[in-house]
Formats: structure tokens, sequence, C-alpha cells
């Protein structure tokens, strides 16, 4: 018998009684150390030798199948479109993005609120009935596989295929941080809350490269489209507050009091208790330091500095930096997905 549904708690309840459990784990954890993860490892781990080269093989499978998109579909597409040569280099990463996103987003949802799973209505439930390598759903392992590949793919993504921003060291934190989570979710067989924290996180994703073809199509054909603007400026808005909500609302009040607190109740003894946590709250760092971003945007809307939407994350990048991290990287140029803009960026764009 499961214990009823409980309402979701405030951020004090949130605060206080995950201190109270963290402590209570850390109390508990007198024989922690190297030997006791070790044995936790090969007791509760549980992967297949064919899981992982099939990940690996979707993670190329992704980077081919964008190559292919933007050459054969998106940069023809912007072409046609007569976009400005520097939305026309930036163009297809978005395109990309806004295609997987959607898909994955769109699968989430059924997941959560069609296939049966009352995760996002009770979280607590994600640790019930939960046992050490237990079997993942058919429908739960496809997402898995596809969201893991995929995030695989963004790290080589990331440094070899998208725009260079300021913060394109944090996304590439993001991308591995996600990745070891997605990856050590379903070998640990945490792949209930997986779904969540997934549906959660992609949804700003949809709404933020939507939002920023939108600002790369204002300007066409030599002509500007106020269609386009009033849908930019909407998905700036709806961005905006769904950020909050979604990742600074109910992750910590629906994820992390089920990671932190209710886990322990369902199952005293959970493997690696600590470090799946731990990642949990960087996860949820990053997501205030990019929402960050978001408010010094829109203060400078509000205060006249900027007259119109653009992404929040294009800052201006000094080419000798640029030039740096390509060296260093040993990217050749012909690698690069926007190669008549150094990188698809354009010197001296502002916030």
């Amino acid at each position: 018998m499961h214990p009823p549904v409980e309402p979701m708690p405030g951020y004090g309840e949130l605060v206080r009684r995950s201190y109270g459990s963290l402590a209570e784990a850390v109390r508990g954890c007198g024989g922690c150390g190297w030997e006791l993860s070790r044995r936790t490892w090969s007791e509760s781990a549980r992967l297949a030798w064919s899981e992982p080269l099939l990940c690996l093989f979707c993670a190329v499978g992704w980077t081919v199948a964008r190559r292919a998109a933007s050459r054969r579909l998106f940069r023809p597409f912007a072409e046609w479109c007569q976009l400005l040569p520097r939305d026309a280099a930036k163009m297809p990463e978005s395109a990309w993005k806004l295609t997987f996103y959607g898909f994955s987003w769109s699968y989430s949802v059924y997941l959560l609120f069609f296939a049966g799973y009352p995760f996002f209505f009770d979280p607590p439930s994600v640790f019930y009935d939960w046992k050490r390598g237990m079997e993942v759903p058919g429908d739960i392992a496809l997402a898995y596989l596809m969201q893991c590949s995929f995030y695989g793919h963004s790290i080589y993504a990331t440094l070899y295929m998208d725009t260079w921003r300021k913060d394109s060291v944090v996304m590439l934190t993001h991308h591995v941080v996600t990745l070891t989570l997605i990856a050590f979710s379903y070998i640990f067989r945490y792949h209930n809350v997986g779904i969540l924290v997934l549906f959660l996180h992609d949804i700003n994703d949809v709404q933020l490269e939507f939002t920023k073809l939108n600002v790369y199509f204002k300007n066409r054909a030599g002509f500007y489209h106020r269609l386009n603007d009033i849908l930019s400026n909407t998905g700036c808005v709806s961005f905006s507050l769904s950020w909050f909500w979604f990742r600074l609302y109910w992750f910590p009040l629906k994820v992390l009091y089920a990671t932190c607190h209710t886990s322990l109740r369902s199952v005293p003894d959970i493997p690696f208790y600590f470090f799946f946590n731990a990642l949990l709250l960087v996860l949820t760092l990053m997501n205030v330091y990019w929402f960050l971003y978001i408010v010094i945007f829109v203060v400078k809307v509000l205060l006249g500095q900027v007259r119109e939407v653009n992404d929040v994350r294009e800052y201006d990048v000094d080419s000798a930096a640029l030039k740096k991290k390509d060296a260093d990287l040993h990217i050749p140029s012909s690698w690069k997905e926007g190669i008549h803009l150094k990188n698809g960026l354009v010197k001296g764009k502002g916030l």
C-alpha cells in the first residue's frame, strides 16, 4: 500500500526537511568510503555491454543527422528566405535544437500525462517499488536512449559545431552533468525521477530556440517582418516566466524534495544518495546562473538599453579568444557549420 499523495511543499519545508534528511544520512554513514561505494556499485549497477555501444552509435547518428539537415535543409531554407548573413549562419543550430527538443519534450509529456505514470502529480512515487536491477519499461528506456545519446552528441556539438558564447563553458559543464545524471540514473534504475527532470527542463529549450528563430527571421529579403517581431517578444516573455516556473519552482519542490527527503523514506539504504543529490544541486545552481542572464536582459529592456529581443546568451566574444580556442582544440575550419562567419558570431554584437 503506497502512502497518499502529499501536497507539494514550500521552499521552507524543502530546506528544512531536506536538511534533516541529509543530516540523518550523514550520521548513519559511518562506514561510507571507497569500499562501500565499490560494493554498492557491484550490487546495484545494471548495464548490458550492448547499451553503451547503442548509445554511442545513436550519438554519432545525431551528429550525422544534424550535418545532413543543416546542409540540405536548414541552410538552403535560410538562403531561400534571404536571411542576413549573420542570422543565416546561426539559424541551422536553432532549427536543429528546436526540432529535437520539441520532439523530446512532447514525448515526456506523453509519458507523464498519457501513459499512466503518476510522477508529476505525485513526485515521491518515483521511488515506490524501487528495486536493485529492476526492469526499465520500454517507453522510458526509449526516452533514455534518445536523451543520453543526444547529450553525448551535444558535448561534441558545443565544441565543434555550435556558436561559441561567453557562457559556453557553463553550457559544456551542463551537458557533462546532464549526461552523467542520465547515464547513472539509468544504471541504478532511477529512471522515474529522470523522466520528471527531463520534462521540467526541455520545455525551456523549445521556447528559447523558437524565440531565436523568430529573431533571425525578423529581417529577411530586405524587409522587416512585424509578425516575427511579435512572436520573438512573446517567446521571450514566455521563456522567462517558464524558466522560473519549471526550473526554479517545480524542479526543486518536486524533484529535489523527492530525491533529498522522500527517497530515504521509501528506500532507507538507497545507493549513491549523496552523489546524485550533489549532481542535481549543481544543475540547480546552473539554472540560477542562467536565470541571472534572463533578469539582466529584462532589466535592460525595461531601462530602454535594449530595443529588441536578441539571444540573451550572445555576448561579445573577442576574436583573439576565438582563435585561441580553435587552436587549443585543433578544430579544422571545415568542421564548422557557419564557416562564412567566424563560428557564426558577429563581432561587436551586444546583449
